[in-house]
């Protein structure tokens, strides 16, 4: 594998690794180490915003598969964003005794 492909592969899991990030901390997705659903907005707006900083500096540098995924990326997790912030805040589970 030559350095452009490799570099291209390990791009597209980091996109990929910030939309699971942001899925996870929407409550989209459980999280794969307490296997729970958790919800964090303000972690998931991190995650989106570092992507839209990304498609920002990397700006006419990208192969039109890398900024076919980019977009589409940010394009799901800003509607999944909007969706959530318009429901109201889980309360936690009391124990039951």
């Amino acid at each position: 594998m030559n350095q452009i492909d490799k570099d291209g592969a390990l791009l597209m899991n980091l996109l990929l690794l910030f939309q699971a990030a942001a899925m996870q901390h929407m409550g989209k997705i459980k999280n794969p180490m307490t296997d729970t659903i958790e919800r964090d907005l303000e972690q998931a707006q991190f995650a989106i915003d570092t992507l839209d900083m990304m498609a920002n500096k990397m700006e006419g540098n990208l192969t039109s598969d890398e900024e076919r995924l980019l977009t589409s990326i940010l394009k799901e997790l800003k509607l999944n964003y909007v969706d959530e912030q318009s429901k109201p805040t889980p309360q936690p589970e009391e124990k039951k005794e």
